[in-house]
């Protein structure tokens, strides 16, 4: 689905219906042949990567699919193997694991910011391909996107969640500082891709102008990647709900209800 064409929302709420079944059976595939699947989001603030993961997820079984953001590392979190903090969110067995960010982190924010050494970033930018590479050998089927956004769209995007409530808290000051550091990010997006877009673990790009087509189209290509068996929930038969015999309802009056606000709107 191109870019450069807007879709209808009949047309993106029908398309987004289907993407979500075959995610569901993909999904319960992947629980039954006990497959780990680990996907990991990337690219520039407000590019629309919680969006995509939100339609990914919004219909999957939680009890084997997880979302992980960290939080910046603490005191004893700065003091181990880069790697280690991430290591205990990999998925285990019939789970798919979907990295709000990563320990891409570092090639990232923390090397455009110096919020890491220059021997700390080369060390990672070497480390990376191994890691990733012991990953893949181990069975976890691994999968980059690399979500990108237009500066003008970015500053857009920005400027709506200025004055949105519900939204604002989208605005750190690394978000903002993000703006003046468009180049430097651009750079060590770059440098990151030549050192870690490998055979085994290779980025994919997502084009994130239009946000509804960004969604479908890492959807579909997201179902795309696993090579799944169709299968059919077991039949499920309702049972009928058998006539009270001993049974009676405290009264009304006794218990605390929420009050129902629709009768004042």
């Amino acid at each position: 689905m191109s870019q450069t064409q807007r879709v209808s929302m009949e047309l993106y709420e029908r398309e987004l219906k289907r993407l979500q079944i075959e995610l569901a059976a993909m999904q319960r595939w992947i629980v039954e042949s006990g497959l780990r699947v680990l996907v990991i989001f990337e690219g520039r603030d407000a590019a629309g990567k919680g969006g995509a993961i939100k339609r990914i997820t919004q219909y999957l079984n939680p009890r084997s699919t997880r979302v992980v953001a960290l939080p910046q590392p603490n005191e004893r979190e700065k003091g181990q193997w880069y790697f280690q903090r991430y290591v205990k969110h990999l998925p285990t067995r019939g789970e798919i694991v979907l990295m709000d960010r990563s320990w891409y982190n570092r090639a990232g924010v923390e090397r455009v910011m110096g919020y890491c050494t220059d021997d700390e970033y080369e060390l990672f930018l070497r480390q990376v391909p191994v890691f990733e590479q012991m990953l893949v050998d181990d069975g976890i089927v691994l999968i980059k996107y690399w979500f990108s956004v237009s500066d003008k769209v970015q500053q857009r995007r920005f400027k709506s969640r200025l004055h949105d409530p519900v939204r604002r808290w989208k605005l750190s000051d690394t978000d903002l500082q993000s703006i003046t550091h468009w180049e430097d990010y651009s750079r060590a997006k770059d440098a990151m891709f030549a050192a870690t877009d490998t055979e085994y673990a290779p980025w994919w790009t997502v084009d994130s102008d239009v946000k509804k087509v960004a969604r479908l189209n890492v959807m579909n290509h997201f179902v795309s990647q696993i090579e799944f068996e169709r299968t059919e929930p077991k039949s499920v038969k309702i049972p009928k709900r058998p006539k009270a015999a001993n049974y009676s309802r405290p009264p009304v009056d006794t218990q605390h209800f929420v009050p129902d606000i629709a009768v004042d709107l």
